[in-house]
């Protein structure tokens, strides 16, 4: 027969998990919250490891933030995307990556990013094509304006 678990075992096995996931990558707190209770860890424990943690500096919301949004920019996102994926995993602010970035800088991502993906061909006469490239780029989460911009860039030699 199997002993039941006691507060001791919940805590332990919280802190071993929680600094093992830590340690793979950074997370917000609330993705970790949320791997911790299908963990079926009480939330009274995740709370007090989570809170010991930020005040250790291992776990930090802004942190996260920030490494998340250049690596998403870094594959070619735009700012709507990033930001959303943000909120789904519990950051609700704006990193400063994010915000030193100007619009034209996000049009020249969206441009390179077509660029790699279909060319700078002229799409006055294909309205398939540009729908089909427009929609890519929403996709991607860059903004109706950055998109229009992006499809309007002609390659130089044209």
């Amino acid at each position: 027969m199997a002993k039941p678990e006691n507060q001791d075992d919940q805590e332990y096995k919280a802190r071993a998990t929680a600094l093992r996931l830590l340690a793979r990558r950074e997370h917000s707190r609330t993705e970790l919250s949320l791997k911790l209770r299908q963990r079926k860890i009480e939330a009274d424990i995740i709370e007090a490891v989570l809170d010991d943690y930020e005040g250790e500096g291992w776990l930090d919301d802004n942190r996260f933030a920030d490494v998340y949004a250049r690596q998403r920019m870094d594959l070619g996102y735009g700012p709507l995307r990033i930001l959303g994926e943000l909120q789904q995993r519990g950051v609700h602010h704006e990193p400063a990556c994010l915000s030193d970035m100007s619009d034209e800088d996000w049009c020249r991502r969206a441009v390179a990013l077509r660029e790699k993906r279909f060319g700078l061909s002229d799409l006055n006469d294909d309205w398939d094509e540009k729908v089909r490239q427009a929609r890519f780029l929403n996709r991607r989460g860059f903004s109706a304006g950055q998109v229009e911009r992006a499809l309007e860039t002609r390659s130089p030699d044209r």
